[in-house]
């Protein structure tokens, strides 16, 4: 494996509905440019980026519905991301929702994909920990109908070698559980990223407001710090369709510190040193989990 990459995030600002792909593939490019020119290896994109976060309406018209989703990757339109991401020499982990046609069903994932320097898709995520509601709910201020618009991915959690280290991917409300990061780190990824749409809003919980940030973070620090692993989060962040959008996109050490915070509520790029060799601290000095973990003991996580 590589001794150390330099590590980006790429967060976004609001996307419109109105607003086409082709615009949203610009601004990652130019994002993934940035990364470049900082001699970065790999950039994180956020959950769902191609796209405003649909789930926020009720569609009831199934091909507006399907509008959203991509059934190829690459396409015609995303094919420039891939191809600057060959020019600069920049992997590059992206989230969108796909549709894919078995027959005569449609099988709908909100998925995200881990490409490497030489635009080569190497691995493949979808979102397991579906958050929101199936029906529509008249007293939210706005939806959140991922259950309604997804199924439950399908690949488990993944780890994959791309350029050299070993990564696994998470979206969004993943972050929250801490079965998804075990997984992870059980199979040695030294590098777990993905992206999130997370409102600023919760209505079923409004007291949580103001603990947005802090629970994000706290998730991202403590996946890194009790698996060894170095971690990246790209948000969308901004007033996206009259719903704000938390961002504090971050980059975590896997010691657990916050080594790269963005600041503003627009696209921005930050970038990391990240050393592979400070997974090995942890690893095998304070969580080694061939040494300490007592499996037997805990069942009960696993349980139906």
């Amino acid at each position: 494996m590589p001794g150390k990459i330099i590590l980006a995030v790429g967060q976004l600002g609001p996307i419109a509905r109105s607003d086409s792909r082709d615009q949203a593939v610009k601004r990652l490019v130019y994002m993934l440019e940035q990364a470049a020119a900082r001699n970065s290896d790999f950039i994180v994109f956020p959950e769902l980026a191609l796209t405003t976060f649909f789930p926020r309406w009720h569609i009831t018209d199934e091909a507006e519905l399907d509008a959203f989703y991509e059934t190829e990757m690459p396409s015609p339109v995303t094919q420039p991301l891939f191809d600057a991401a060959v020019k600069h020499g920049v992997g590059f982990n992206l989230g969108f929702a796909e549709l894919v046609t078995e027959g005569d069903t449609k099988r709908r994932f909100n998925t995200s994909i881990a490409v490497d320097k030489a635009g080569k898709i190497v691995g493949k995520y979808r979102k397991v920990h579906l958050p929101g509601h199936k029906e529509y709910e008249a007293h939210r201020p706005f939806q959140h109908l991922e259950k309604r618009y997804f199924e439950t991915g399908d690949l488990g959690f993944p780890v994959f070698d791309i350029d050299g280290f070993k990564t696994g991917m998470f979206i969004c409300n993943d972050r929250r559980w801490p079965e998804t990061w075990r997984v992870m780190g059980l199979k040695g990824a030294e590098l777990i990223c993905g992206g999130y749409n997370t409102p600023l809003h919760n209505p079923p919980v409004p007291q949580h407001d103001q603990l947005s940030s802090f629970h994000h973070l706290l998730s991202m620090q403590a996946g890194a710090y009790q698996n060894g692993a170095w971690t990246a989060a790209a948000g969308k962040v901004g007033i996206e369709e009259g719903c704000m959008l938390l961002g504090h996109s971050c980059i975590v050490a896997p010691t657990g510190e916050l080594v790269a915070l963005t600041n503003t509520l627009e696209d921005e790029v930050i970038t990391a040193a990240a050393d592979f060799a400070r997974c090995r601290e942890i690893r095998e000095n304070i969580f080694n989990f061939d040494l300490h973990r007592e499996p037997k003991n805990y069942g009960l996580i696993a349980a139906v």
